[in-house]
């Protein structure tokens, strides 16, 4: 049996990294009662709703017939209805967009496990806190200026590093519920590493983020961006509608302006936060990652035109 009712492997035990004072985990536990409060709120989740919702989405799923999906499993139905606030219909054409997705983009989603991606994690560019935010969301950080080397690391790496981080906080139902949020430093960024950027590369994040992700992206914050960041945005705006545009946010060097969404005391000094734990690498939240090589391996077996193994 799994060892949490999100999750489609079966990892014997909770994956987890502890670094001094630092423990990195993924969350598999159950809904703590205030987000309980906000799924209601926020998506309808009662248990009602859930449970109609759960059997509705069964029914388009089965109609799907070159989709192979875990449809008997509760709780991946429930993974894709949270950010559809409960709607089969929404919920049901989120799949198949993300599913989709993976097969127009194959070259990058096939066989994508964290051990096979070591490269993007030991360059440091891409993080996520440790702790979340005061609105219990995950912040992912992704450091494309002095720290990213064009020569050792490439575009499509860092996607693919994202693509791990977002399939992992899904299995989280904190995360499921809070959502997260992007912080994208581009402290540093050079024109060199501007022309790294191309429109095929801006549409794909783009599509991905918007349509793709089941999961809630609240906010992407956008800071210390040197001028010659609106070359690279010019190429992300014209695929951008008017939701995604209107989450994000750019403050350059201005705490102030982040501190407004985002708390100084989940942020540490460098953000102009008051955490004071030491910032977690990627080369250490690899070795978390690679403890689920197992359960990515079981997501990459679903999709269109998948066969279940007898």
């Amino acid at each position: 049996m799994p060892i949490a009712r999100t999750m489609l492997s079966e990892i014997d035990e909770v994956p987890v990294v502890r670094f001094g004072d630092v423990t990195l985990e993924v969350e598999l536990g159950e809904l703590k009662p205030e987000t309980k409060e906000i799924a209601r709120k926020e998506l309808r989740e009662t248990p009602d709703v859930v449970r109609e919702a759960v059997k509705e989405l069964r029914d388009l799923l089965k109609e799907e017939k070159d989709l192979l999906v875990p449809i008997d499993n509760d709780d991946w139905l429930i993974r894709f209805l949270r950010p559809c606030k409960f709607y089969p219909e929404s919920a049901f054409e989120l799949i198949k967009r993300y599913y989709n997705f993976k097969v127009k983009h194959a070259v990058h989603y096939d066989g994508l496990i964290p051990s096979k991606e070591s490269n993007i994690f030991n360059a440091n560019i891409l993080t996520v806190f440790p702790n979340r935010d005061q609105e219990g969301r995950r912040i992912l950080v992704i450091e494309l200026g002095t720290k990213w080397d064009t020569k050792k690391v490439t575009l499509d790496e860092v996607f693919k590093g994202c693509v791990l981080f977002l399939e992992l906080a899904m299995l989280e139902q904190e995360s499921q519920v809070c959502g997260a949020v992007v912080i994208f430093d581009m402290d540093g960024l050079s024109l060199s590493q501007t022309t790294k950027f191309t429109p095929a590369f801006a549409k794909r994040i783009v599509d991905w983020l918007q349509e793709s992700v089941p999961l809630r992206i609240k906010n992407i914050h956008i800071v210390n961006q040197p001028y010659i960041f609106k070359m690279v945005f010019a190429l992300f705006k014209p695929f951008l509608k008017e939701k995604l545009r209107n989450r994000i946010i750019f403050h350059g060097t201005d705490r102030q302006s982040l501190h407004k969404y985002l708390d100084p005391e989940v942020l540490p000094e460098c953000y102009g936060g008051t955490r004071t734990i030491p910032r977690v690498n990627g080369d250490q939240w690899l070795q978390l990652l690679v403890k689920c090589d197992k359960e990515y391996a079981a997501i990459n077996s679903y999709g269109y035109n998948k066969k279940q193994e007898k």
